[in-house]
């Protein structure tokens, strides 16, 4: 006899992210961010700055925003996997975006 789990997929489909990651102005963070020597003040602040604005999107775990933000990131940045995650930890709810200043523009 056949036995099978019935439980969701591992591979949900999430759907695509409505901010446009690929035309960002990434200097904001790629001019700060450098190595070797990357450090939390060089480089969360500017994350910050790109990130804030588009929060609740980069923070839906339907889609695949934050993804597809850091493939972009590390593509114009070229930096190591994980970096910003290990660096710009603030606690459960993510980045704290209450005091950041909007990115300049494009």
């Amino acid at each position: 006899e056949e036995v099978r789990s019935v439980g969701r997929s591992l591979l949900q489909q999430k759907t695509s992210c409505s901010v446009d990651f690929e035309h960002m102005n990434y200097t904001v963070i790629t001019s700060q961010c450098k190595g070797p020597n990357y450090s939390p003040e060089r480089c969360c602040a500017p994350l910050k700055q790109l990130l804030c604005p588009v929060k609740d999107q980069v923070n839906d775990l339907n889609s695949n925003c934050a993804e597809t933000f850091f493939s972009y990131a590390n593509i114009y940045g070229k930096y190591p996997p994980g970096l910003f995650a290990s660096l710009c930890k603030e606690g459960e709810q993510g980045l704290d975006c209450s005091h950041v200043e909007a990115p300049p523009p494009a």
